[in-house]
């Protein structure tokens, strides 16, 4: 079954989204892997404009310079009310809470402009059943003038005990740091601030309490601020506009707050590889690639 919703200029508002999130979905409990199946659903909005303020807070909170070309990450904010849409629709089987983000990779044509009109689309795509569990892509794109210039596919993990083996693994060796290195501060309430921004209130990254609330000592920073933040001291080394560019990240550990971390990263002549390290250095919060096209 397939299902397509269309909204014209403004994305469906998220508060009546979050509302439904909550009601539990008593059809994926008691199933196995093979026994769900991601629905074919998209959502559109046409015609979308800019609202600058919070393009503005949004820059401000991940610590993107002030620019006429829009940071490369920002359509996945104007997406994200679809992207909750989707998977809040009667027919996603799966709980919306509890859902992990695995993976984020955006794909630019060219640079974005501040006062472009904007088309995007949204569908859930590439299930895999997995040892993890439920794997699948939202995969988003963006056109303008009835051309597509940016697409962005988030891979999602719904949990599920395969049965098989213990799950343990032996200790890992600490990363390597990479030849240059920026430190990051993800003060109290930085998951407040981006959420404001982004539109995106899961409650393990408001409140120390609500976290606690989902098992989580403290709160902590949504992936994809780590992933800006990543990308804002990144644009002080390279434009990251400077033609077709991909970005690839592998979400890793959580960035409890308040916390400290360390970017790292390479810069080799086909692509810049990355990763921010815990305070400590002994673990990725994530990893991944700038590479220009």
């Amino acid at each position: 079954m397939s299902k397509t919703l269309i909204y014209q200029n403004t994305g469906p508002s998220l508060l009546p989204l979050y509302a439904r999130a909550i009601i539990p979905k008593g059809a994926a409990g008691g199933k196995k892997s093979d026994g769900i199946q991601i629905p074919e659903l998209s959502a559109s909005i046409k015609g979308v404009t800019i609202d600058r303020k919070r393009l503005r807070d949004y820059r401000q909170s991940c610590g993107f310079s002030p620019s006429s070309r829009l940071p490369i990450t920002w359509p996945h904010i104007e997406a994200f009310p679809l992207h909750i849409r989707l998977m809040s629709d009667p027919d996603f089987p799966l709980p919306l809470l509890g859902l992990v983000h695995l993976r984020n990779r955006i794909t630019q044509q060219r640079p974005i402009l501040e006062g472009e009109c904007l088309d995007l689309e949204c569908r859930l795509e590439n299930q895999v059943n997995s040892d993890r569990g439920i794997e699948f892509d939202i995969v988003t794109r963006a056109s303008s003038g009835g051309r597509e210039i940016w697409q962005e596919a988030s891979t999602i993990l719904y949990r599920q005990s395969s049965g098989g083996g213990s799950g343990k693994k032996g200790p890992k060796s600490p990363p390597r740091p990479y030849s240059h290195e920026k430190g990051i501060s993800a003060p109290e309430d930085t998951g407040r601030r981006y959420g404001r921004a982004s539109g995106d209130l899961n409650p393990i990254h408001l409140h120390a309490l609500s976290a606690k609330a989902f098992g989580f000592p403290r709160a902590i920073a949504h992936g994809m601020w780590t992933m800006g933040r990543t990308l804002a001291l990144m644009e002080e080394e390279a434009d990251l506009h400077a033609g077709p560019v991909m970005v690839d990240t592998q979400f890793k550990t959580p960035l409890f707050l308040p916390g400290t971390a360390t970017l790292s990263w390479d810069q080799n002549k086909a692509e810049w590889p990355f990763m921010v390290l815990n305070s400590k250095g002994t673990a990725p919060h994530l990893e991944g690639r700038i590479q220009w096209l």
